[in-house]
């Protein structure tokens, strides 16, 4: 009698025992877990932009950045641009850009006389390592909104590369200087922005000296780019 007692005894312990095993198995297995989604969730926030990932990122960004004015700093004094809300994923892109400081120390690289001065470029290796650490990504155009390249207005570049969508380069953009506008480019680039003060300094820069790459003679930085509103 004495003897199965004891052997009920022991059945009972080790029973209990294997529970508390499996409980500290458990919450072991759950800790291992979670350090792995936190481990797995780390390159995801930190995630290159590619042209695949970039319309559904800047169509969350813009739900959470609303600002839409910005002011350049140039060598020759300041111009202040509204960027249109109903280019949203052009505006998200230069918002983000811009908080991204992205623009500083780029440069007005392409200089046209009574038609466009383009920045966003520079010839410092810098400007590529930002690029690359952002990601390579292009956005498609968005010329259906009724904007027109009128004096003032910012438009976006269509890429280097050659396809039939005309993708523009995220990184760059140009403010029309021509007198009357120059509408013949509507409905290929996309506008997403226009001057509200400041036009007389891009008609400063309009007018440098240039070499036959319509480069700037004297560099034209663009010191920084911030959001006022």
């Amino acid at each position: 009698m004495r003897f199965i007692s004891l052997v009920l005894v022991c059945i009972i312990f080790f029973n209990c025992e294997d529970k508390e095993t499996k409980k500290k198995t458990n919450i072991n297995a759950s800790v291992v877990l979670e350090k792995q989604d936190s481990i797995k969730a780390k390159p995801e926030a930190n995630k290159k932009l590619t042209t695949k990932s970039a319309m559904y990122f800047f169509q969350d960004y813009d739900k959470k950045h609303k600002e839409n004015k910005v002011r350049i700093y140039t060598d020759y004094g300041n111009i202040d641009i509204l960027l249109f809300n109903e280019t949203k994923y052009h505006r998200a892109n230069f918002i983000f850009l811009t908080k991204q400081n992205y623009f500083d120390n780029t440069q007005f690289y392409r200089v046209i006389d009574n038609f466009i001065i383009q920045g966003g470029n520079s010839d410092d290796t810098k400007t590529q390592d930002k690029r690359n650490e952002i990601g390579i990504y292009l956005l498609p155009p968005d010329t259906k909104r009724g904007f027109k390249h009128d004096r003032g207005t910012i438009s976006m570049p269509s890429s280097e590369i050659e396809d039939a969508y005309k993708l523009a380069s995220p990184y760059e953009f140009f403010i029309v200087t021509q007198k009357g506008g120059a509408h013949f480019l509507d409905g290929d680039y996309t506008v997403f922005g226009r001057v509200i003060n400041g036009m007389d300094v891009a008609d400063k820069i309009s007018r440098v000296e240039t070499d036959e790459a319509d480069w700037p003679n004297k560099n034209v930085y663009i010191k920084k780019v911030e959001i006022i509103e």
